[in-house]
């Protein structure tokens, strides 16, 4: 397989049909925000076809942030022309994660950064849960409770911010966490709330899943 890395006009690659990597809204606003803060640091992965036009195999969402944003031209690796197997295969690959975080490394990384939910597809739910389920290095890190002192900090300002909602804070299993999550997601997607922030967004949510309930 011939591969090449060019710089291509960002509007001459165009999307594949088949791809089945969904993102919200929401993550595609991280997604451009990621682009802003660090460009297009990885090349798409693309093909030629018969025609002569470039598709785009993996990294689709961050093309249409490129567009989005303007940025006029983009690094790709070309794997030349392979037939329409070999490309669903390479982006079956491109788009799985094969790994899972170690919990404690997590935290110990999200410690270092900032703003860690504004550009990467964590949710200020995911950063508790590693909060909460890591066993956390108390004495190079800090207890989980400054740890819930900063999380109160951000609930106090967004309820400042607005006034018509009130916070509540509920705990659920680690073992459910990610089943309850997933959950709150696909309603999210469904039904559309995306406009404000995370918490408002997921709170939005619950109320419909309890006004469901309550039909049913």
């Amino acid at each position: 397989m011939n591969q090449t890395i060019t710089t291509i006009k960002t509007n001459a690659l165009i999307p594949n049909p088949w791809n089945t990597n969904v993102v919200s809204p929401e993550n595609q606003t991280k997604i451009e925000e990621s682009v802003k803060r660090f460009g297009m640091f990885k090349p798409l992965v693309c093909r030629t076809l018969e025609d002569g036009r470039i598709e785009i195999i993996g990294g689709q969402h961050r093309w249409e942030a490129a567009v989005a944003l303007g940025i006029e031209e983009v690094d790709i690796v070309n794997l030349g022309k392979i037939d329409d197997k070999k490309a669903k295969e390479i982006s079956l690959v491109d788009n799985a994660r094969y790994g899972s975080d170690d919990g404690i490394r997590l935290s110990e990384l999200f410690h270092e950064l900032d703003d860690i939910a504004d550009y990467t597809p964590y949710t200020e739910a995911d950063i508790l849960k590693v909060f909460s389920s890591a066993e956390v290095d108390l004495d190079s890190l800090g207890t989980l409770d400054e740890e819930e002192k900063d999380l109160e900090k951000k609930v106090e300002d967004l309820t400042k911010s607005s006034p018509t909602y009130q916070v509540m804070r509920f705990k659920v299993p680690i073992g459910d966490a990610e089943f309850v999550q997933g959950i709150i997601d696909g309603i999210i997607k469904k039904q559309g709330f995306t406009s404000s922030d995370s918490l408002t967004n997921a709170g939005d949510a619950l109320v419909f899943l309890c006004g469901k309930k309550n039909e049913d």
